[in-house]
């Protein structure tokens, strides 16, 4: 709970009273390698914190499967597209590797905006975040090529040492064989 606590207090100001109502309504969910905790076809209705492990968010089915993205230690995510809009996810999200997470539900979350504004600052932040994560990753896919992403993904040795060739390879948008010849030359 230290990290959430951290991560939390890393970007609002926040009474110890207002923290412990927060904490109150998060759960701790630990999940195995291969579990879905999001299926293609379900409303999205809740966030997670990853304490530890990972998660990526694919499409597709079998050998057409496209690893969109992934999250890690101290993430902090949902399937917005779903949740925001409360239709039907187009995505799955599945535990890479034996994963801990905080979990809660949107209602909880919608009542933890409506009762402290610190919390409404921490969401408003949080989004911020990730909506500036979304704008550089977009950027990188317009102009560069998939060894100089492979490069920027380097900077977070999780994508790397966690997640298959055949999925890195589809979140940089080229096939395995191709990225095995980017890290050879890389070394």
């Amino acid at each position: 709970m230290k990290e959430f606590l951290d991560f939390i207090k890393a970007r609002v100001s926040i009474s110890e009273q207002d923290l412990t109502t927060v904490l109150s309504k998060f759960k701790e969910l630990t999940i195995k390698k291969g579990t879905l905790v999001l299926r293609k076809g379900q409303l999205a209705n809740q966030y997670y914190f990853v304490k530890s492990g990972g998660l990526r968010l694919f499409y597709g089915e079998y050998d057409e499967q496209h690893t969109s993205w992934a999250f890690f230690e101290n993430d902090f995510f949902t399937e917005i597209s779903s949740l925001h809009a409360q239709v039907p996810t187009r995505f799955n999200i599945e535990a890479i590797e034996g994963t801990e997470l905080l979990v809660i539900n949107k209602s909880e979350m919608d009542h933890l905006y409506k009762l402290l504004p610190v919390w409404q600052e921490f969401g408003r932040k949080i989004w911020e975040e990730m909506c500036a994560k979304q704008v550089d990753q977009n950027l990188n896919y317009q102009t560069l090529s998939a060894k100089e992403i492979y490069l920027e993904l380097l900077k977070n040795s999780d994508f790397i040492k966690k997640i298959p060739v055949k999925q890195l390879a589809t979140i940089l948008g080229i096939t395995p064989n191709a990225l095995s010849r980017i890290r050879k030359n890389i070394k």
